[in-house]
């Protein structure tokens, strides 16, 4: 057998602006999945406003005693009898790693008091509280490269099933309560399938409960214990329960391990208030006297300048400034919720130019005009709402959170940007190979996931450490390769030899990312330029 060369991750603390606080993980800790708190760049936040604590500021917060938030998730643990020298490793590392731990429990202190308290009402383990500090370090924009998103990152399919509606201008599983209380339904589900084992749900929340399912029925054919750990579980799954106990172990006993907790009061930090109708969030951060990234770091589903239009109609208030959101709300006459424009159609025009040019969508643009079809006249009007800031106001709006995230590698690396239009039929592939970069690289520089449908008319931001002559893609040759695996061979060298990416391989074959080891007579299937081999 050959090991796969490893892939030595970051842990993406902050942007780069606080690169002086990114420890690098050891290699037993290396990530092997989307879906962790200890992220990698494909699942960095695009933008940061925590990045203004320093590393020496981290120390300087209160340290929690008898009345923290802390003491009550302590108080409901159910899962720490399940101790498994596999957790000892994770153990030391998060008590190696103070900064970390204020890091999420900054992030986190918005949250949890929400979760804790669902999780009580529901009587589950108090364990689970932390599951967004492995999925998602508490960053309610993490995507990751599998396509999941918020939290608790759940990926489109998953979050639709439970009621997390995803559209242009919101995405509820960046919803802190509806994710949350679809986090817990879909965690009470799998609890129930595999008879209230919550070590066999955690597993399954991460690798599918058909998996999990197929692994206990291999054991139990084969004679052995169907425990969650005794199973054969993909590589992430095996070490994504021990990470989860083993920081609850952190969690139960900071002093033994030389840690201090942040204070995280028992008491609810944001209200959930209805407003009826959509809302500018520039105005609606006005009303209840918070700035803006305060506003959006409690509503992040919202995609856009507003709220969405056809809802939901509520917003995460701050429980200081509840009562004055309310009186300011009552106050403010329904028409001045939303500024609005009075735009001639001109020659050329369409439903989805306007659109695009005042940044909403056409869907909006029909329902606020009564219109049947997309059909627009010369001459005649339409009334279109409009943001009361400039764009860059709005800093943590997908538009803005793609622009610091371009800006911000453009600032690490040096490199120049060539921009290019999706055309039908192209793909990320297609793209990559045109301009021979990587599939992962690709995405990762438009915010994307590599398996995230692509729009024709697109803009995409390519990089390179001088500018980007795209190839012609005439004289590309593209040809399905099944290569058998020799003795000796690498996923890199392999890689090496058809001018292609490890990260490609990877992704064309996923038993390979399950997988510590290609072997010899192993079949992988690649796509090879033939006019660009060596």
């Amino acid at each position: 057998m050959f090991k796969i060369l490893p892939l030595i991750i970051t842990i993406t603390l902050f942007s780069s602006a606080c690169s002086l606080l990114e420890p690098k993980l050891s290699p037993e800790l290396e990530p092997t999945t989307e879906s962790l708190a200890i992220i990698d760049d494909a699942t960095a936040p695009d933008y940061d406003p925590l990045c203004f604590i320093l590393a020496d500021e981290l120390h300087d917060y209160t340290p929690s005693g008898p009345d923290s938030l802390w003491e009550k998730i302590r108080s409901g643990y159910q899962l720490q009898d399940n101790y498994n020298p596999r957790m000892d490793t994770y153990t030391a590392y998060f008590g190696r790693h103070q900064r970390y731990i204020n890091l999420v429990s900054r992030r986190g202190d918005r949250y949890l008091h929400y979760i804790v308290s669902e999780l009580e009402k529901r009587n589950m383990p108090m364990e689970l509280a932390l599951l967004p500090i492995i999925e998602s370090a508490f960053d309610p924009f993490a995507y990751s490269h599998g396509r999941a998103s918020g939290i608790w990152q759940f990926i489109p399919s998953t979050g639709k099933a439970y009621g997390l509606n995803q559209d242009w201008w919101y995405d509820g599983r960046r919803d802190i309560v509806a994710s949350t209380n679809a986090a817990l339904d879909y965690l009470q589900r799998l609890a129930k399938r595999f008879d209230d084992d919550y070590l066999l749900a955690l597993a399954a929340y991460n690798a599918g409960g058909g998996n999990v399912n197929k692994a206990i029925r291999r054991n139990r054919k084969a004679g052995k214990p169907t425990d969650f750990w005794s199973l054969k579980l993909p590589r992430e799954t095996r070490t994504y329960v021990p990470k989860l106990l083993a920081l609850s172990r952190i969690i139960a006993n900071p002093e033994q391990h030389r840690l201090t907790l942040l204070d995280i009061p028992d008491a609810p930090y944001f209200e959930k208030i209805d407003i009826l109708s959509q809302i500018d969030l520039a105005q609606a951060a006005n009303l209840a006297r918070i700035g803006m990234d305060e506003l959006q770091l409690l509503n992040p589903a919202f995609n856009r300048w507003a709220t969405a239009p056809n809802g939901p109609h509520y917003l995460l208030i701050p429980t200081d400034n509840v009562e004055i959101f309310k009186r300011n709300l009552a106050e403010l006459p329904p028409g001045n919720r939303i500024s609005w424009d009075r735009y001639t159609i001109r020659s050329g025009d369409s439903l989805l130019k306007i659109a695009a040019k005042y940044n909403t969508s056409v869907a909006l643009l029909k329902d606020v005009n009564k219109l049947d079809s997309s059909r627009i006249r010369q001459g005649k009007t339409l009334l279109i709402p409009v943001a009361t800031e400039p764009e860059h106001y709005y800093a943590l709006s997908a538009e803005q959170r793609l622009k610091g995230k371009q800006t911000d590698h453009q600032k690490k690396s040096g490199n120049t940007k060539t921009q290019y239009r999706v055309q039908s039929g192209d793909s990320f592939w297609k793209i990559s190979r045109q301009f021979g970069v990587s599939v992962r690289n690709l995405a990762k520089w438009n915010g994307m996931a590599p398996k995230d449908p692509l729009k024709s008319g697109q803009t995409l931001v390519v990089w390179s450490q001088k500018p980007v002559t795209r190839r012609d893609s005439s004289a590309a040759i593209i040809r399905k390769v099944h290569y058998s695996v020799r003795n000796g061979d690498s996923l890199a060298k392999i890689a090496g030899k058809f001018n292609l990416s490890a990260n490609d391989i990877q992704l064309w074959n996923p038993s390979s990312q399950s997988s510590k080891y290609i072997q010899p007579g192993q079949s992988l299937k690649l796509f090879v330029d033939v006019t660009n081999v060596n």
